[in-house]
């Protein structure tokens, strides 16, 4: 499939809106409630601050808030869905009062998943595919959205000493694995939404592969979500020394994926990606 020329597509539901696929590029703004993510760990994790950050990175574009109270960095301490949801709750509960509906939460339990859709969530954002049996359950009686994400097994080696025999191919078939999981548990394909994993268990050049080769995830026939911000593998590339000083290679990196087929980019500084983004996507043949 040619990544402009999907403009056909049925638009994507969150909450009350709808969102066309193939006309531009949707940006998802990372709000990371906790004290530990490697990008900005514990600059939001009063609930104001949280709030406050929301409002800034919807005001410069973002579609979708994506509310994160764990952090998924490699090596990240876990936390228990009490912990989580107390973290979480008072900055989800602002944002529906103040009339946010495009939210989505990055969490992995049920529990949180099932309190966050009843709070007015209309996504869940799920890096262990699944894992939680009663995560499908909850998602399917809200009707909200999910992401499958690919994270290899691989994920916990080094990034120099992961090995694919094919890479696109690995992460297409265990996308593909993922959501015939997802549907057999009772969530319709209209619910999901696939994301190739950057930067978990994948090298340098795989993680560019899998940028450059975007559209080969449209096989799966879902929406496809990237999230490079700020990711070390940018490091190697650009030079940058630290997560906030990669914010330049993300949006290269951004604009190098919904230039081949990305739907969606996660994203910190929105600002930045979408002034971009609003070049490549000028260029899609109308």
């Amino acid at each position: 499939m040619d990544p402009v020329t999907s403009a056909a597509r049925a638009p994507l539901p969150c909450g009350e809106r709808l969102f066309a696929l193939g006309e531009r590029t949707l940006i998802m703004g990372v709000v990371n409630i906790t004290p530990d993510s490697f990008s900005d760990g514990g600059r939001y994790l009063e609930p104001v601050a949280a709030y406050d950050h929301a409002q800034r990175l919807l005001d410069e574009g973002a579609d979708v808030i994506d509310l994160g109270a764990q952090s998924t960095r490699p090596g990240a301490s876990p936390i228990g869905a009490d912990e989580e949801l107390r973290r979480l709750v008072p900055v989800l509960e602002r944002l529906v009062a103040a009339g946010v509906g495009a939210l989505s939460v990055d969490t992995d339990k049920a529990t949180v998943a099932g309190a966050a859709l009843q709070l007015g969530a209309a996504w869940i954002n799920d890096v262990s595919g699944l894992a939680d049996p009663g995560l499908a359950e909850a998602c399917r009686g809200a009707q909200a959205l999910v992401v499958m994400h690919h994270r290899s097994m691989r994920a916990d080696r080094p990034e120099d000493d992961v090995r694919y025999g094919d890479l696109v191919g690995e992460v297409v078939d265990e996308l593909g694995r993922l959501c015939q999981q997802a549907e057999a548990a009772g969530l319709k394909p209209s619910q999901l939404i696939v994301d190739p994993g950057i930067g978990f268990g994948k090298s340098v050049a795989d993680n560019v592969a899998l940028l450059r080769r975007c559209s080969e995830l449209a096989v799966l026939g879902r929406p496809v979500l990237v999230g490079p911000s700020r990711k070390r593998f940018l490091s190697a590339l650009s030079g940058a020394e630290s997560a906030r000083e990669r914010d330049e290679a993300t949006v290269g990196a951004c604009c190098l994926a919904a230039s081949n087929g990305a739907d969606i980019v996660r994203v910190h500084n929105v600002g930045a990606v979408r002034r971009a983004l609003a070049i490549v996507d000028a260029g899609r043949p109308h």
